[in-house]
């Protein structure tokens, strides 16, 4: 089983290499290119604060092995950043043309940013969590997701712990529910599924049941904000085309009866390819299932948009549902 892997936003910001990047990067020119800086590099070893400009920086100070640990960290943050340009510079990242499905209230994240309180937001999920596809960590969804976060709240505490273990569904995802999602305590919980149940030809509706189940576990041990992803459109999911319609018809209506957020992923991913001309093979793999580099950057990118709009409406105060935690059953 693979173990979580955090992504703290804050020791990213007091890296030195981050500062580097900042002093560096050019000032936007379109929105287009705003959104094309977003790959997130892994946190450096050292927790000192980061210069703010070159010059406040004594180089000559620093030791010979010092200097090369920075050099090197310079030249990865300068090589992430060029190949984060370089995939929506290619394909720019848009929403659906008709929109889609407002996401509703985030009501515990709202709260904690408000109140400038750490926000844990766990991904729970199997290999399009995991990252599986991308050409390194910095490109799956997770992390690109937290470099958005961090963008746009820049004073805020944010980790984004990556719970992805390839090859599960609701069955397995269930056995580790406890431990790796409600044991941690998050403020939001981004819950991927019903992929593999698909292609195993799962019965939908028993996934639809333990997803229901494992969220009321969720909101009845502390009322994390909670949002489903619901299958990748991709070849492999697309020839068991009646099951992977049933399955994202019945988890949106589980997102409906549990009042939780619903990223609906297939019918974004069929946008870019139905409605936006986009190959196929421009967001997914050569196994015809998992995405790319552009496939979980753009998915990162509108989930993170989404997010970030639910949250707004908290602060002003829209869209708040005064029974959030009510429970209907299915």
């Amino acid at each position: 089983m693979s173990s979580l892997r955090p992504f703290c936003l804050t020791a990213w910001l007091a890296a030195p290499a981050a500062a580097v990047l900042l002093l560096l990067a050019p000032a936007p020119q379109s929105h287009a290119q705003t959104q094309a800086a977003q790959a997130t590099p892994a946190p450096a070893q050292s927790a000192d604060p980061a210069p703010a400009s070159p010059s406040q920086t004594n180089v000559a100070a620093t030791s010979p092995e010092q200097r090369g640990i920075t050099a090197r960290a310079i030249d990865k943050v300068k090589q992430v950043a060029k190949s984060a340009g370089d995939v929506f510079n290619r394909v720019p990242c848009l929403p659906p043309k008709g929109g889609s499905k407002a996401m509703g209230s985030l009501p515990h994240v709202a709260g904690k940013l408000v109140a400038g309180q750490p926000v844990l937001i766990v991904a729970f999920g199997s290999s399009s969590t995991a990252g599986f596809g991308a050409s390194s960590p910095e490109f799956n969804y997770p992390n690109r997701l937290a470099a958005q976060l961090r963008r746009h709240y820049p004073t805020a505490d944010i980790t984004v712990v990556n719970a992805g273990v390839g090859g599960e569904d609701a069955p397995e995802m269930m056995k580790r529910l406890q431990t790796q999602v409600i044991d941690v305590h998050p403020d939001l919980v981004i819950w991927q599924v019903g992929t593999n149940a698909v292609l195993r030809n799962l019965d939908p509706g028993d996934t639809a049941k333990m997803v229901e189940d494992g969220i009321s576990r969720i909101q009845a041990a502390g009322g994390a904000d909670i949002v489903l992803v619901d299958p990748q459109y991709s070849p492999a999911v697309n020839q068991r085309g009646e099951s992977a319609g049933k399955m994202v018809k019945l988890l949106g209506k589980v997102a409906e009866l549990r009042h939780v957020g619903i990223f609906p992923r297939f019918e974004v991913m069929r946008d870019w390819h139905e409605n936006q001309s986009i190959p196929v093979e421009s967001f997914v793999i050569a196994d015809g299932l998992h995405m790319n580099d552009w496939g979980y950057a753009c998915f990162a990118q509108l989930l993170g948009d989404d997010i970030i709009r639910s949250v707004g409406q908290i602060k002003l105060g829209v869209n708040v549902p005064g029974d959030v935690r009510t429970y209907r059953p299915m």
